[in-house]
């Protein structure tokens, strides 16, 4: 029996002269997952809107990394423009650091741009339709992805002694815990919430007003995410005493809820 969860000993793969890093593996797997499932659940709403998601996604997935990149280095650049810092760093996306918000935010402009380029020839639902088939297939990517940050040993919480806590080598434990062996696996929490999450979005069905299921994902997710974020013990800014993206979930599931409220006024 396990008494810890352990970490990883390799975070790449060697394939003749190819290096695959495990943590962009979780990143494309979980990509393909969310599109299979979003098809699958656009193509059942509406029908003859066949490859309508693979097509979004070519657009849609490389806005969502772009945009995942710029917020990690916007809320962390001391680790590439401080002292010490190596701006060049700010590229290796393989290394880790996808902000969830910023993915999201620009992933969404990027579909719907190509969702208008697709409706002009082809006759498709409201743009709310398509997000509410995407949400649970994106909180499926995102529990994949954060086995990544599992690869790579990072992201983790507080120290821990319990069957599921996650052993730690000491060149990976932040300054002031080198003495604590085993931490809280933040990366698995934030998995497993998605995952519940993603069901209980599939079992509420065509019941809601359209938009409601993105906004409903975005609302809860950022609730777990407040949680997640104020035990996780990594480096990052603050505002008041608390981590900037404490924040950035508060003001996001607010805005969530506000949006959640005004689509229930428009479906009545």
């Amino acid at each position: 029996m396990f008494r810890s969860i352990p970490s990883p000993t390799v975070s790449t793969v060697e394939l003749g002269p190819f290096t695959f890093h495990l943590y962009a593996l979780c990143i494309i797997a979980g990509i393909a997952i969310a599109i299979w499932l979003g098809d699958k659940r656009f193509r059942a709403h509406a029908p003859d809107t066949k490859s309508v998601v693979s097509e979004v996604a070519i657009t849609a997935v490389p806005a969502g990394i772009i945009g995942g990149r710029i917020y990690h280095v916007i809320t962390s650049p001391d680790a590439y423009f401080g002292s010490g810092g190596i701006p060049l760093d700010a590229l290796k996306i393989w290394e880790g650091g996808l902000g969830i918000w910023g993915a999201i935010s620009l992933g969404a402009v990027g579909a719907w741009m190509r969702y208008r380029q697709l409706a002009k020839r082809m006759a498709l639902p409201n743009f709310a339709y398509f997000l509410d088939a995407l949400a649970p297939g994106i909180l499926f990517a995102q529990a994949i992805g954060r086995f990544g940050n599992w690869f790579n040993i990072e992201l983790f919480g507080k120290p821990l002694q319990a069957p599921w806590a996650l052993e730690v080598p000491v060149q990976y434990r932040p300054s002031g815990y080198s003495a604590f062996e085993t931490f809280h696996p933040t990366f698995l929490y934030e998995s497993l919430w998605c995952v519940l999450l993603a069901f209980a979005l599939m079992r509420i069905g065509k019941r809601p007003a359209p938009g409601q299921i993105f906004s409903l994902y975005v609302m809860v997710y950022s609730i777990g995410r407040l949680v997640i974020e104020s035990i996780r013990i990594d480096s990052a800014h603050t505002i008041a005493g608390l981590r900037l993206n404490i924040w950035v979930s508060v003001l996001v599931a607010i805005a969530a809820a506000v949006t959640l409220r005004t689509q229930s006024r428009k479906g009545q």
